[in-house]
């Protein structure tokens, strides 16, 4: 397929067209041990990301982490409990454990995927990694223009955050069988919905590692 110009700018159309070191970068979403331990398939996730997220340091392509966090019961307001009361399946305040408080074991990264110096770690109350977080911000900023998207879970916080990407611009790649999910049916609806809708590419593990690789092939040359 040939590359698309209109008006003096690049219409990126295919996966070789949009994700380079210099204008990708890598959002790890939510690896945290009381979230991948939820997960039946947990340990595959974890290979699959590992990989990825290797290729990518091969090729010096900025990384982010997020985390989600619970915030003391004190500080939860009407959505915050009312998210609380839904997922726990608990029908009063009083029953609510905030299990991923901020020093919490369950809120760490796990330590097969333990970001370095020079990656970041964005911290959030909401699904959407780039609601209430400097995460678009740091991407603009850095001339960002898509974003490969990786980690837990797909139905519950990758597909917002892909939907809100694409609504500020930004072009979501999302790696399914890097991708955990709790409930197979809703995320079957996630990806059809995000495939309908055209702004994200789903793709996988193979072919993300494959198109890194050919850029460290160019970069040792």
């Amino acid at each position: 397929m040939p590359m698309l110009k209109f008006q003096g700018f690049t219409v990126p159309r295919t996966l070789e067209e949009v994700v380079s070191p210099e204008n990708t970068a890598l959002l790890v979403y939510d690896m945290q041990a009381g979230i991948v331990r939820q997960i039946a398939n947990g340990d595959e996730i974890v290979a699959q990301v590992r990989l990825i997220l290797e290729s990518a340091r091969r090729v010096g392509m900025r990384t982010i982490f997020t985390r989600h966090m619970s915030l003391p019961k004190n500080l939860m307001g009407a959505f915050q409990l009312r998210t609380a009361l839904a997922w726990q399946r608990v029908d009063s305040p009083e029953k609510i454990q905030p299990i991923f408080l901020r020093d919490s074991p369950a809120f760490q990264i796990i330590p097969e995927l333990q970001p370095l110096p020079s990656e970041a770690i964005f911290d959030k109350i909401a699904m959407s990694a780039f609601a209430g977080t400097p995460l678009e911000m740091a991407l603009r900023d850095c001339g960002i223009r898509s974003f490969i998207i990786v980690g837990i879970a797909l139905e519950i916080g990758i597909d917002p955050t892909c939907r809100h990407g694409a609504d500020l611009g930004l072009i979501p790649v999302l790696v399914r069988d890097a991708c955990g999910f709790g409930d197979s049916e809703a995320t079957a609806h996630s990806l059809a919905s995000l495939s309908h809708m055209g702004d994200s590419f789903l793709t996988d593990t193979k072919k993300i590692c494959d198109l890194l690789e050919r850029f460290t092939a160019t970069k040792s040359t």
